[in-house]
């Protein structure tokens, strides 16, 4: 069956009910969810195994990673070459903004400490609140309070 463009401009799409782009979303997540505990990506401590290069070193996140990013780059290509606008919006949401400035840098640094230290990232550790490790439910909500105080200090 041929595939037929989406002609709309962007603003002009029917995006249809505004339950569709939320069950669109709770099966991505879900299906993220699942491949993060597949992956083991979702215990802290195969993170911490990864980051630990001098002792027991264990390689399997740089192959989750390298594969979500092979995934990622040739999915999106595809998308933006096929596609004017999603499912459920009006407009694709590409970054613009491409410097590497010390705002950047200062971000990554403290993602990669807190990560290196708890062994958590967003993802997991949200996959990771009903698994029943207790420190997840410490690192939730700070990492909520960082997206909130984010937000207060990047008003323009």
């Amino acid at each position: 069956m041929p595939h037929t463009h989406n002609t709309s401009t962007p603003g002009t799409q029917n995006t249809g009910p505004a339950w569709h782009g939320f069950v669109i979303a709770l099966g991505c997540g879900l299906l993220f969810g699942l491949g993060l505990t597949l992956s083991g990506m979702s215990d802290p401590l195969t993170v911490q195994a990864f980051l630990d290069v001098a002792g027991d070193w264990n390689p399997s996140l740089a192959f989750v990673m390298g594969g979500a990013v092979v995934v990622s780059l040739l999915g999106f290509q595809w998308l933006l070459k096929r596609r004017q606008a999603p499912v459920c919006g009006t407009v694709f949401h590409v970054p613009q903004n491409k410097a590497i400035d010390a705002r950047l840098l200062l971000g990554a640094a403290l993602f990669g400490i807190g990560w290196g230290l708890s062994g958590y990232c967003p993802g997991p550790a949200l996959t990771s609140l009903l698994a029943g490790n207790a420190e997840v439910w410490v690192f939730v909500p700070a990492m909520l309070a960082g997206a909130w105080l984010q937000r207060q200090t990047n008003r323009h």
